[in-house]
């Protein structure tokens, strides 16, 4: 299984459509609030160049916000 780490915040509603999905699917994955850890917020900013959420690592391959059909995709997801 792929490691999928997701940097988001409470506040984010596609964040946490992004987790519904996720779990739906039953994907696991490491939620990572970056609104609470800077270190965690750094690594986002350095990785992405930009603050936006959600943010998914999946085994290093960087998504930009809830993009589904990509995110199916690197997870094999139909």
């Amino acid at each position: 299984m792929p490691k999928v780490r997701v940097f988001s915040t409470p506040a984010c509603p596609y964040c946490v459509t992004l987790k519904e999905f996720l779990k739906e699917n039953n994907i696991e994955f490491e939620d990572i609030n970056v609104a609470e850890d800077a270190k965690a917020r750094e690594e986002m900013i350095n990785k992405t160049n930009q603050m936006g959420v959600p943010v998914v690592d999946i085994d290093g391959e960087i998504v930009i916000g809830f993009d589904k059909g990509k995110i199916s995709s690197l997870l094999g997801i139909k």
